[in-house]
């Protein structure tokens, strides 16, 4: 292929991923929806209706891009979607599971061009295919004359019913519903939002079959409609709610007789909407002459219809390029700092004037940096909203595959991180929660003998704490055995002694490599795939993972995570010859000290903090350097904290705080404890920015 049709092909690519990813994402939260209903026995015709055009759309984007896999797969979930819509096979718990396999597949196609892979699925598609197919059994045929009958409508409504309105039709009636006629008549400049503002209305209290178009009195100036309308309201209550001039409501029914209409005075119905009510323009009592509302309207209409402005404000804009737009800025950023050194030189040498000059031009620059790096850092910013909704995925489908009732409770929403952030949580987030559900979780009958709700809770919430964002993940299940914990260590000769190890050692356990409490493996969790590879996930965007716990009562899981991880403000320190860059949201305070100060406990270096006791670690240990320079006499402890945890940090000077620009090592650096990335400073140097929850989290862990 030619580097032409590479590039067409990649262009393609990205255009179709725009919108399938957005595509798949909606229809696996409309489908856990779905599955709630199967299980309650409420339907909701709109999330059905929703999911059906959601599939339909996806065929059509996919053939249109020539992706014939994906395109295949739709095609068949939209027939067996359609059939659903149809009453033609019942929603049930039976035909759940083929409709989020076909998701998961789909989900996998979709990423699989994301990644750019490129062997094929046929097999695992032909295989759910024959899965759907199996679900398209002919519906069996009822003789005798059908319930729409006794209804009393024309032959002209029941010859505009599609086949899906006729089947709302009659599911409405066999549940018992009253079937209403509500007729509608508008002004032609304004009927789409009146209409659509009864439809609402009617939405709130039942189901709308049918909008038909209807014969009116004024047709030159008016525009009618019938809304086919099922409730098990009352018909007062329904005339209450929308009847007016413009709305009339008869109930349908050939054992019922046809009620005549009856307009109400304004007065008679205080609930009905004044944009519902327009009183003819006849009666208008005003100055103005009483056609000029309606050239208003009618201008104001035309201009709408002729607008080709989109009714969104939003752009759809890949994060490749906010990071390229952030490295600019931040590039941005150090040649202010550069040029803020310049003048200080030039003030020390005596160009005092145009250094004054420079500075005033440099402080307005800095001025409106700071603006342009919170604008870009706001754009990057989502709702952990969007996180929530696809563990909420997972955990309908893992609790129906365990056989568990378990019920998701979300908290904190609206707290806002990083894209980037958001995305490499996810991976942790759906590994502890699936733990939660095999392990925490206990059985429906375990919980009932324990006197616990038959369905267990997970708890998420999210909120900010400082410069961090700190998300908890909470089951009320079994708790971890902590006893159990440091008999398999013992087992597997993690440990030698046990018998003075405290829970919170025992706890940390858990970190480590291929460590799992599984007595057996499951499709689910204990496939040697543990907490360590959370933790090492979330300590790679400089967070930190801690657990509580209490037997027989439930766990959490606290992660504690940087806001972002793009521009952030650090303070440069100098450490046996070498620089190193420490995020200033992790530093606390710093302290000038002396080893006289410094005292041993436990072979571990300690300082007496006001009431606290800080363990210490020299810098120059823990990555193992030999010190080129003689040890100052009075050196610095600075101390940083990430979640309660604290340490104190020993380094020869603090060389002042400085904006940077964290860009990763790549894959080959990527096993360097306790380094983050690397920053390049205004004087052209490039140092590396220190992992302080990595740090932290291994120093007390090992005592180092």
């Amino acid at each position: 292929m030619s580097d032409h049709g590479t590039t067409a092909h990649n262009k393609a690519i990205k255009d179709f991923l725009a919108e399938a990813e957005e595509i798949v994402e909606q229809l696996g939260t409309e489908l856990a929806d779905l599955s709630d209903m199967a299980e309650g026995g409420d339907f909701n015709p709109d999330i059905l209706n929703s999911i059906f055009r959601g599939a339909h759309s996806l065929k059509g984007l996919a053939g249109m891009f020539g992706f014939s896999e994906i395109s295949e797969l739709s095609h068949n979930l939209e027939n067996l979607l359609d059939w659903l819509r149809l009453g033609k096979i019942p929603l049930n718990q039976q035909l759940m599971p083929v409709l989020f396999d076909s998701h998961d597949l789909l989900t996998s196609l979709v990423r699989a061009l994301s990644d750019g892979e490129s062997h094929s699925k046929s097999n695992e598609i032909a295989a759910c295919i024959s899965k759907i197919n199996a679900r398209l059994a002919p519906p069996e045929k009822t003789s005798g004359s059908s319930p729409l009958e006794s209804l009393g409508l024309s032959v002209q409504v029941t010859g505009a019913l599609t086949e899906y309105e006729e089947h709302r039709l009659l599911d409405n009636i066999s549940k018992g519903r009253t079937i209403f006629n509500v007729h509608t008549s508008f002004d032609l400049c304004t009927f789409d939002q009146e209409l659509a503002a009864v439809t609402d209305i009617l939405k709130t209290c039942g189901e709308v079959v049918s909008t038909l178009p209807s014969v009116g009195g004024n047709i030159e100036t008016h525009i009618d409609f019938d809304i086919l309308f099922g409730s098990t309201r009352q018909l007062a209550d329904l005339k209450c709610m929308v009847e007016s001039d413009a709305v009339s409501v008869r109930q349908l029914g050939a054992s019922v007789a046809v009620v005549a209409t009856v307009i109400p005075t304004p007065s008679e119905l205080p609930c009905v909407p004044t944009v519902l009510a327009p009183p003819p323009v006849a009666e208008i009592k005003t100055n103005v002459p009483v056609h000029q509302p309606a050239v208003v309207a009618a201008s104001t209409a035309d201009e709408t219809a002729l607008s080709a402005k989109s009714m969104s404000r939003t752009v759809r804009v890949d994060i490749g390029k906010l990071d390229e737009l952030m490295n600019i800025v931040g590039e941005l950023v150090l040649a202010h700092s550069t040029i803020a050194g310049v003048t200080a030189k030039m003030r020390n040498e005596g160009y005092s004037r145009m250094a004054i000059e420079l500075g005033k031009a440099a402080k307005g620059l800095e001025r409106k940096l700071t603006d342009l790096q919170k604008g870009v850092m706001e754009i990057r910013m989502i709702p952990v909203g969007q996180l929530y909704e696809k563990m909420s995925r997972i955990v309908r489908k893992i609790s129906r595959e365990q056989g568990k009732k378990v019920e998701l409770k979300f908290f904190g929403a609206d707290t806002e991180l990083d894209k980037l952030i958001v995305e490499d949580i996810s991976d942790p987030m759906m590994h502890i929660i699936r733990n939660a559900i095999d392990h925490g979780i206990e059985s429906r009958e375990t919980r009932i003998a324990r006197g616990k709700d038959e369905k267990g809770t997970i708890r998420i919430s999210s909120f900010q704490k400082g410069n961090h964002v700190v998300i908890e993940v909470e089951d009320d299940g079994n708790g971890i055995d902590v006893e159990k914990v440091k008999n398999k260590a013992l087992q597997k000769g993690l440990v030698s002694d046990i018998s003075s190890m405290s829970e919170r050692e025992a706890i940390d356990l858990l970190f480590l490599p291929g460590f799992s409490t599984a007595d057996k493996v499951s499709e689910v969790s204990g496939r040697g795939v543990g907490m360590d590879v959370v933790k090492n996930n979330i300590a790679a965007i400089s967070g930190m993972v801690d657990i509580e716990t209490r037997k027989g009562e439930g766990s959490r899981f606290i992660i504690t995570l940087p806001i972002t991880l793009a521009i952030i403000k650090a303070l440069i320190i100098s450490c046996s010859g070498r620089t190193y860059a420490l995020p200033i949201t992790s530093v606390l305070e710093s302290l000038l000290m002396t080893d006289r100060e410094i005292m041993t406990v436990e072979r571990k270096e300690v300082i007496q903090l006001r009431e606290s006791t800080l363990p210490l670690l020299r810098l120059e240990r823990y990555f193992d350097i030999k010190r080129s320079v003689e040890r100052p006499h009075e050196f610095y402890v600075v101390v940083v904290g990430v979640a309660e945890k604290r340490l104190g940090i020993v380094v020869d000077d603090l060389l002042g705080q400085q904006d940077i620009v964290i860009k990763p090592l790549g894959e080959a650096f990527k096993r360097f404890r306790g380094i983050s990335g690397a920053a390049d400073l205004g004087d052209q140097r490039t140092i590396l920015v220190l992992d302080v929850g990595g740090i932290v989290n291994e120093t007390m862990r090992s005592g180092n």
